[in-house]
């Protein structure tokens, strides 16, 4: 009887694991369902094609990487509103610190490796300063993480166009360009997409695999359980903004690197995409549930779909409305996964509870 009991235990462990390792398959099948749908309406060799698969991917490696670090955010109850804002300070600066190390254009920038590296650790260093200042103030000041990185937002992007004079900053070497978008892994893998399936994967392996990410979780579920067991809850969630902020870093080097300007335009919006891209891939936006190959899903979502209409000669705005409508869909489904009854079941329920009496 005991091992009827332990067998039974054990394969329903088994299978509630399973049941949370596949809460996202449903937005599997739906990616599986467009990718189909797109190559059976657009044109032969279009859709279905190594070149335009290569240019998904490069689209997508940049919001993929403030997905997953919105991931992190996101899983420990917080929320990042600042991450376009930040990729823009530190685009700003990178591009800056570029122009000034690489040499002048009339030389041929000999310099160039030289700027490249102090640009990089610029960037990643001014990142890393704004996370840990979202983080900080979250946990010191006390006040909502929404309403911090809603300040923090303002912050930098005011401050990038105070350095720049209000005007993209040209000043990037053009062979840079060259190396990044036009070369590549063995020549095939794009450079984006490597930086970002290396980003994604360490993410990965630190959330499932590592104590970090597991007080993580933890975080997210019951903070204050988590700091009677004698964690540090105030320096974890400070690391995990500055972890944030680090990869807004990674990703403004990457933007400059691969359209050789610093925009002050092009990531304005790039919060919300990564926080669409999280929650449709399953993440709970009221913490302590997510995975990582929930965002990656959910990031390419809006990619195909962009991809899709554009050759179909279909206006891109209808993206926005069925992105919005996944969103919609994906808090749903996450309400009820934690237990919610549905409003209509609600009603049904006293209805039904009302003519028995």
């Amino acid at each position: 009887m005991t091992a009827v009991r332990a067998a039974t235990r054990w394969i329903s462990s088994g299978v509630m694991s399973r049941a949370r390792d596949l809460a996202s398959l449903w937005i599997v099948v739906i990616l599986l369902g467009m990718i189909v749908l797109f190559t059976i309406l657009c044109p032969p060799d279009t859709f279905l094609s190594f070149a335009n698969f290569r240019s998904i991917t490069i689209d997508t490696s940049e919001i993929l990487l403030l997905a997953a670090g919105q991931t992190l955010v996101l899983i420990a109850a917080g929320i990042d509103l600042s991450v376009g804002s930040l990729v823009i300070f530190c685009a700003v600066i990178s591009a800056e610190v570029l122009g000034a190390f690489s040499g002048s254009a009339s030389q041929g920038y000999p310099n160039v490796l030289l700027g490249v590296a102090v640009a990089t650790g610029a960037s990643l260093a001014a990142g890393a300063a704004w996370g840990f200042i979202n983080g900080w103030a979250t946990v010191t000041l006390k006040v909502p993480p929404f309403i911090v990185t809603l300040g923090t937002l303002w912050m930098a992007l005011g401050l990038a166009q105070v350095i720049s004079g209000g005007i993209n900053v040209a000043t990037v070497p053009p062979q840079l360009q060259d190396i990044f978008v036009f070369g590549g892994l063995l020549g095939i893998v794009p450079w984006p997409d490597v930086i970002a399936a290396i980003g994604v994967a360490i993410l990965w392996i630190v959330l499932s695999r590592t104590r970090f990410g597991l007080r993580t979780y933890a975080l997210g579920a019951n903070a204050e359980s988590l700091r009677r067991a004698g964690v540090n809850v105030s320096r974890h969630t400070i690391l995990i903004y500055t972890i944030m902020g680090v990869l807004c870093g990674v990703v403004g080097i990457m933007d400059v690197a691969r359209f050789s300007t610093a925009s002050l335009s092009a990531h304005q919006l790039d919060n919300l995409n990564a926080i669409a891209a999280v929650v449709i891939g399953g993440t709970s936006l009221f913490g302590g549930r997510g995975h990582m190959s929930g965002t990656v899903v959910g990031a390419f979502i809006p990619a195909v779909l962009r991809n899709g209409f554009v050759i179909l000669g279909v206006q891109p705005f209808w993206q926005n409305v069925v992105v919005g409508a996944f969103l919609i869909l994906a808090v749903y489904i996450d309400q009820v996964r934690r237990g919610g009854v549905p409003v209509w079941r609600r009603k049904r329920s006293a209805k039904e509870g009302e003519q028995r009496a």
